[in-house]
């Protein structure tokens, strides 16, 4: 069993359902099915439990989901980061979309090199 333990103190019992639901919110309109959200709660839940761990702090949840949810959508990654980290001021999001802008120049790249490794 995998247990998260909320701000508050609560534990309750790891639960991709709420992961998918909130998630969720943050793809409302976005062109992302069901399936997508159900492969990021589960890329989410294996990369907690590699942690070793039998409880783990719900803001490390939060964590686990950024990673995944920036390459799945990065319309929805902004809003799903925006209230997990608190954004306040504008300079957070342009920041925050500097930083998203960098990252997938850096895949954009990344994924030229190998396809031309791929064609040679």
């Amino acid at each position: 069993m995998l247990a998260v333990v909320k701000r508050s103190g609560v534990t309750e019992q790891f639960s991709r359902d709420k992961v998918v639901s909130g998630v969720r919110r943050a793809c409302q309109g976005r062109p992302v099915d069901d399936d997508a959200l159900q492969q990021l709660a589960q890329r989410v839940e294996e990369s907690i439990r590699s942690a070793g761990l039998a409880e783990i702090p719900s803001h490390e949840v939060g964590l686990a989901i950024l990673g995944p949810l920036r390459e799945l959508d990065g319309v929805a990654y902004l809003r799903f980061a925006s209230v997990y980290r608190s954004f306040s001021s504008v300079e957070d999001f342009e920041k925050e979309i500097a930083d998203l802008r960098e990252a997938m120049a850096g895949a954009a790249a990344e994924k030229d090199s190998d396809q031309r490794e791929d064609g040679d």
